[in-house]
């Protein structure tokens, strides 16, 4: 009890002092209120930390995979783990009362589970079903939740207070969690999808990185402007990303491609 009293209070400390102050001047309260990330001070500091570790770890890690593993041998991974993810994307598309989506879900994962070997190939797209969202932060949007203020967390990058609960639910509820732990299975095949999957994010997403960090002058503020313009659009259901989507450092929980034939202020289906 004593252990979580001091986390709590060393977290309302931390989190105090990197609020940043509101501005008196008129113009400069409008951009704060807009940009809605009070934040910032503390977010810059994890910001800067996630840097260092992609730098010096996850961005050489990803050079590697893209050198030594063919593209399709790529492509087979990111398929495998996106069919881990299905009953997830089902669950949520149920949960927003979106039904076709989640007989689609419950097709494609059928099919790509048997006919597409284990995921490996996506047998469903090439028969007309495409890959749906679905995840708790969406779920969270659809029922009227708001975003909350912009967040950066360790490794896992931007989101929003919404988000981040609906991040954390998708974690606890993964059935493949529990699946691996009720079945005690080696640490490879509990934990080598997820991690596969994200090498294979951050090298699909080395070169829009590399350009926006290139291009920038304040490479923070300039993330956080398309992660949030992404999101919002992906939630509208826009019919285009806006951005180049630099989910490999970054990932979204609900970067998707959105659906050309839903009507425009409905959330995105794949």
């Amino acid at each position: 009890m004593k252990t979580r009293t001091l986390i709590l209070l060393s977290g309302l400390i931390l989190l105090e002092g990197g609020c940043a102050a509101v501005p008196t001047d008129p113009v400069a309260r409008a951009e704060y209120r807009e940009t809605n990330d009070p934040l910032e001070p503390l977010n810059r500091k994890i910001f800067s930390f996630n840097l260092y570790i992609d730098r010096t770890m996850i961005k050489p890690i990803a050079q590697g995979y893209i050198k030594v593993v063919p593209q399709p041998a790529r492509d087979s991974i990111r398929n495998f783990v996106s069919n881990l993810g299905e009953p997830l994307v089902f669950a949520n598309d149920v949960l927003q009362g979106q039904l076709g989506r989640a007989r689609t879900t419950v097709f494609r994962f059928a099919l790509n589970s048997t006919l597409g070997i284990a995921g490996l190939n996506d047998f469903a797209l090439a028969h007309s079903l495409r890959k749906q969202t679905g995840d708790f932060g969406q779920t969270f949007y659809t029922w009227g939740v708001g975003d909350g203020p912009y967040l950066i967390l360790p490794l896992l990058g931007p989101t929003n207070s919404r988000d981040a609960v609906g991040q954390g639910a998708q974690m606890y509820l993964d059935p493949y969690r529990y699946v691996v732990e009720n079945n005690h299975v080696p640490n490879l095949v509990a934990y080598g999808p997820a991690i596969l999957g994200d090498i294979d994010k951050r090298a699909r997403a080395m070169d829009a990185l590399n350009e926006i960090q290139r291009e920038a002058v304040d490479y923070y503020a300039s993330l956080r402007s398309l992660y949030r313009q992404d999101r919002a659009a992906q939630l509208r259901g826009d019919s285009s990303s806006p951005t180049p989507g630099p989910e490999g450092l970054y990932e979204d929980p609900g970067s998707r491609v959105p659906d050309k034939n839903r009507p425009s202020g409905s959330p995105p289906d794949h």
